[in-house]
Formats: structure tokens, C-alpha cells, sequence
């Protein structure tokens, strides 16, 4: 059994889904090219933890099995290719459908959970799946009518579902024997070594930037990974990798707003209703697993 979390882990996962719901615009504001604004958010990243690991956390890395470093490093390397996948994919569809489409891992969720670890879902948890997932399609179904490139850069974010799924998949098994920092610091450092080997592989340039690029990479380490990736990272040690990619589903009605504002993107009727139909998925899915750890008597340790 799991020591009890200070806090509820669904009010972690809320504040982390707002969190990373400012990645797309992010991402979308810089001048960079895709794989270097990921390489650079997860270096940033990892300097600012790197403090903290020193001070508390260096006799910690003693005690992980080698297994276990290899899981970190597999969980790196898919967390890497989901980066690349998805801003890429920002660069021929629109944040909302780009979004959507990553979010859809909860149909790789729910397939990777079932057959490693044997979770099963009640009825009504995967009609709250069906639901939100149906919301989602909604949403990006205006791209499929624009142009081909749209198409392509949907066909990106979906690959990267699949592997932000792996890495999730990942973190719920090692989480189980291992503290979330020095964790998050092997997964993010591994990631960072990855994306720059891509990235100088591709002839693609590490610099100069404008100011400006700088200030987004900085933020997007602060934001979307610090307090979005990993408090998701904290809370697979409570809860299942399902939870976390259904309450992910939230994301593109964060990213649409912002996006509205800052982008100036239209928030089309489809994305209004399926935003609507999304929140209700998740309310059905969230609502139905919590009554399940009430009933096992699993509150204070995994939610399954």
C-alpha cells in the first residue's frame, strides 16, 4: 500500500492538464525549429531540478536497479519522440486538432494497462471514455475538410500519442520503487540527450536565437513540464496511466481559449460542443474510478 498523498492526486492531474495547456501556444510563438524547443525545454528542465537533486537526492540514484535505469531511459527516449511528433505536427495542423489528437491516449491507455497490468474498466468508466474521445474527434474533424497537410499534421499527433502513452506506461511501473525526483531527472535527462543527438543529426541549429525564443523555452520548462509532466509523473504512484490520459483530454479546451486570445485562432461550433462533450467523458470516467477506490478501499494507495 502507497503512503497517503498530501494532497488528491485529481487535483494534481487538474493543475497539471492547465499547466501543459499552454505548451501548444508556446510552442507555436517561437521561431525554432520543433526538436530544438523540445531539446531545450527538457536541458532547462533538468538544469532546474539539478539544485535540488545535489542537495537532497544524490545517495538516491545508489539504490535504483539497473532495470529500473533502463526504464528510465526507454520512458526518455518515448517521452523524446512524443515531443518531436507533436510540435512537428504544429507546423501543418492547428493547436486545437494538434492537441486533440495527442490527447487521444487513452485508447492506447486503456489497451496498455489491460494487457501489463490487468486493469479492467467498469461499463460506464468507458463510456466516459468513448465520450470524451468522441468529443475530441468533433473537435478536429474541421481538419480533415482543410487541406492534406492538415491531415498529415494529425497523422503526427496521434504517433506521438502512442508514444507519450509508453512513457506513461513506464512511470506507473517504475514510480512504484522510485521517488518522483530522481525519477523525473533520469527520464527528463535522458530525454534531453536524445532529442540533441536528433537534433544534430538533422543538421538543425542550436543557435542564436531571439531573445524572445529564450524566454519561451524558459517557461516552457516551468510550466508545461515542471508543473505539468511531473506532477503527472507524481501521481502515477496513485493513480493508473488511464486516469492521467483521460484528464488530459482537458488540454485543447485550455489550449483552444488561450490560443483564441493569443493566436487569434477561430474557436469553431465543433470545438465548443466537443469541448462539452469531453469534460463530460472525464467527469463520468474520473467520478466512476474514484467510487471504485472508495469501494476496494484503495484511497490511499493506487487508484486502479
Amino acid at each position: 500500500m502507497s503512503q497517503k498523498p498530501w494532497i488528491s492526486p485529481y487535483i494534481g492531474i487538474a493543475i497539471g492538464v492547465l499547466s501543459v495547456s499552454t505548451s501548444a501556444i508556446l510552442v507555436k510563438l517561437s521561431t525554432a525549429p520543433a526538436p530544438v524547443i523540445a531539446s531545450y525545454r527538457l536541458l532547462f528542465t533538468t538544469l532546474m531540478m539539478l539544485p535540488f537533486i545535489l542537495l537532497s537526492f544524490r545517495g538516491s540514484f545508489r539504490l535504483i536497479q539497473r532495470r529500473d535505469v533502463l526504464f528510465c531511459f526507454l520512458s526518455g527516449v518515448f517521452l523524446a519522440i512524443h515531443f518531436i511528433l507533436w510540435f512537428e505536427s504544429l507546423n501543418y495542423t492547428s493547436v486545437a486538432s494538434s492537441v486533440v489528437l495527442v490527447a487521444l491516449q487513452p485508447i492506447f491507455a486503456f489497451a496498455g494497462t489491460y494487457l501489463i497490468f490487468k486493469e479492467r474498466l467498469h461499463w460506464k468508466g468507458l463510456l466516459g471514455g468513448a465520450l470524451a474521445i468522441g468529443g475530441s474527434l468533433i473537435i478536429s474533424w474541421g481538419d480533415f475538410q482543410i487541406s492534406g497537410m492538415a491531415l498529415f499534421g494529425d497523422f503526427l499527433a496521434l504517433l506521438g500519442a502512442a508514444a507519450v502513452t509508453v512513457y506513461y506506461l513506464f512511470g506507473q511501473e517504475v514510480r512504484k520503487r522510485i521517488h518522483l525526483m530522481p525519477y523525473t531527472f533520469l527520464v527528463y535527462g535522458m530525454a534531453t540527450v536524445t532529442l540533441f543527438i536528433y537534433d544534430l543529426s538533422l543538421g538543425y541549429s542550436l543557435g542564436p536565437y531571439p531573445a524572445e525564443d529564450w524566454i519561451y523555452f524558459l517557461l516552457l520548462a516551468l510550466f508545461p513540464t515542471l508543473l505539468g509532466h511531473t506532477i503527472f509523473n507524481w501521481a502515477l504512484k496513485y493513480v493508473s496511466t488511464s486516469v492521467i490520459s483521460m484528464s488530459i483530454l482537458g488540454e485543447p479546451i485550455g489550449a483552444s481559449i488561450l490560443a483564441y486570445f493569443i493566436l487569434n485562432e477561430t474557436l469553431r461550433i465543433e470545438q465548443l460542443i466537443g469541448g462539452f462533450i469531453i469534460l463530460s467523458g472525464i467527469y463520468l470516467f474520473i467520478r466512476k474510478r474514484r467510487e471504485k477506490a472508495i469501494v476496494t478501499g484503495e484511497v490511499s494507495g493506487r487508484v486502479v
